[in-house]
């Protein structure tokens, strides 16, 4: 497997029959077993199995997202996704078999106790009713992603997808910048309607769901789909209000600082992205030069970052241009049985094609280190709330490293950047009650719903004004986040795991070494632990006790400000 490339791995589709019949033969197994090297060797089995099949999906999945027009990989995902939903019927049983088995403190000694943990949660979230359920929500899913990848954007005299128009928004030109905000707002509100009828089915699904494992509505499930194990809804109300008394007032003023630097009266919603008056920090090559760069910078950062881009690189792991019919996303994922993490984008020259060199080039160090230190697949993946850790601390690590990519610029991405950091919390909190809204209030029609997130605009982003845009005025702007289709309850991730960020920042400008060791064990380590335990690993406070919001901050708000002081 050593000498692979991503384009020449071949695609079988998977045998979810054999699947099956191969979990049933290790259930009988485990439930007959005399000693536990019985067990050890039934559990190294069906992790074989399982990656054996989701090593297929994945290639599937990439391969679909990277074409979405490409019918045979389409096909084979919605096969897999009505496969995999009635396939995990006997994966299931085999957990609960494990679980009630009687060599569980051995398993327990050597694989520590989120081993457990992990498989009961997989038990947790299933029963036969769900597969229909299941089967239709992926179909649903797909249905958004494919139209959000195939929007057909006229501006400029070209026709441009959604990466493509964002660009705009930063363009120096005042009316240019709002008449590209206002071509991306049309393309939602003709779309409305359509989205409208996506995400109201999945609120039916998914409130059915949690109701046939015995919850009031959707949310319940939706924690434990994310591996939540250690906190739980109350935490994260508190979170949030945090975020509301200390982050909103900082962004306030950052806005207001930014409408004097570029000579307006008040920051509209399509000036938000344009920080400088002669315009932000762009790259200064192409998108290869880029990844070159990157290169150079990973080798400098580490020798074990140095090893994991060389062999991203010669692998052919990465596809980050921007290209007609791929998917509005970005993300990374991994080809377990190869130990070989794969990161997709969509660079458009713009300070975001940075954010993915670091971002998912940071999810991708974790999953190669936690690949090569954790002895089971069920680890490998960190969970989603510490995840975001890996990669937004990696973005805060290459900021001495900015000149390489923005030239003479480097100071003005820096400060963009950071401001964004903070500037996105609120947003990103915002999304996660807009969620527990719409699944505690499944009655609320779809133009409530919307009016639901134009209050939450006025709680968390008091600043945000539209104008001539009655779709956004009244509430259309959570349409574009497709966390809320796609990923329910995941978005809350990326604004506790800031602060864990903007920790590891103060560290690393304090401590290089320690920070970047901590931030190490803290890859290794996988989702062999909990949360609030993997904090332990890498030194990091808890984002829910008090206070620890405006801790965390702290010398990232001292930084800002006092660079805002020092550009009036």
């Amino acid at each position: 497997m050593n000498n692979f490339k991503f384009s020449t791995i071949e695609y079988v589709r998977p045998d979810f029959e054999q699947y099956k019949t191969e979990f049933q033969k290790l259930t009988e197994q485990v439930k007959n077993a005399k000693s536990y090297e019985e067990i050890q060797t039934v559990l190294k089995q069906s992790d074989e199995l399982s990656v054996s099949i989701s090593d297929m999906t994945t290639i599937a999945y990439i391969r679909n997202t990277l074409d979405t027009t490409n019918e045979f990989y389409e096909k084979e995902v919605e096969f897999n996704d009505e496969k995999g939903a009635e396939a995990a019927a006997s994966s299931t049983a085999f957990y609960k078999a494990i679980l009630n088995c009687n060599f569980t403190k051995e398993i327990t000694e050597e694989y520590g106790k989120e081993y457990l943990i992990s498989i009961k949660r997989q038990v947790d979230q299933f029963k036969e009713e769900l597969i229909p359920y299941r089967q239709k929500e992926a179909k649903l899913k797909q249905k958004y992603q494919k139209l959000m990848a195939t929007a057909k954007i006229p501006f400029d005299g070209q026709t441009l997808n959604l990466y493509g128009v964002q660009k705009y928004f930063e363009n120096p030109d005042r009316s240019v910048r709002k008449d590209a905000f206002k071509a991306y707002s049309d393309f939602y509100h003709s779309n409305e309607e359509e989205m409208e009828e996506i995400f109201a089915e999945l609120v039916k699904i998914r409130n059915e769901m949690g109701k046939a494992l015995g919850y009031e509505n959707f949310i319940p499930l939706g924690y434990i789909q994310q591996q939540r194990s250690d906190y739980g809804v109350k935490e994260v109300a508190s979170f949030r209000e945090q975020v509301r008394k200390e982050i909103v007032p900082l962004c306030e003023k950052l806005y207001e600082a930014q409408a004097k630097r570029i000579g307006v009266d008040k920051i509209k919603v399509y000036d938000e992205k344009f920080i400088y008056p002669d315009g932000n920090a762009q790259p200064i090559g192409d998108d290869d030069y880029l990844v070159k760069e990157a290169q150079k910078m990973y080798h400098d950062l580490s020798p074990e970052t140095g090893e994991f881009i060389d062999f991203m690189i010669d692998h052919e792991l990465m596809d980050l241009k921007n290209k007609p019919n791929k998917a509005s996303t970005g993300y990374m994922t991994a080809i377990a049985s190869y130990k070989a993490p794969f990161v997709f984008s969509c660079f458009n020259h713009t300070i975001f094609d940075m954010q993915v060199l670091t971002h998912e080039l940071g999810h991708a160090f974790a999953g190669y280190e936690s690949m090569r230190n954790q002895k089971t697949p069920q680890y490998y993946m960190g969970g989603t709330d510490i995840a975001e850790i890996h990669s937004m601390s990696m973005e805060q690590f290459s900021y001495p490293y900015a000149e390489q990519f923005f030239g003479k610029d480097a100071d003005k991405f820096r400060f963009a950047h950071l401001q964004e950091a903070m500037t996105f919390v609120p947003f990103g909190v915002a999304v996660d009650e807009f969620q527990h809204i719409v699944y505690e209030h499944p009655e609320l029609t779809p133009k409530e719903r919307t009016m639901e997130w134009h209050k939450l605009e006025k709680k968390y982003m008091p600043w945000r004004k539209y104008e001539d845009d009655e779709f956004m005025e009244r509430g259309g702007y959570w349409y574009h986040k497709l966390h809320i289709f796609l990923y329910p309850f995941y978005y809350i991730n990326y604004t506790l795991t800031t602060m864990g960020a903007m920790e590891f920042k103060k560290r690393y400008m304090e401590s290089p070494e320690e920070a970047w060791q901590d931030y190490l064990n803290l890859c290794k380590a996988g989702s062999s632990k909990s949360y609030l335990e993997l904090l332990k690993v890498a030194n990091l406070s808890v984002p829910f006790e008090e206070g620890s919001v405006a801790r965390a901050i702290s010398t990232a708000k001292e930084i800002l400000l006092r660079e805002i002081e020092e550009m009036n």
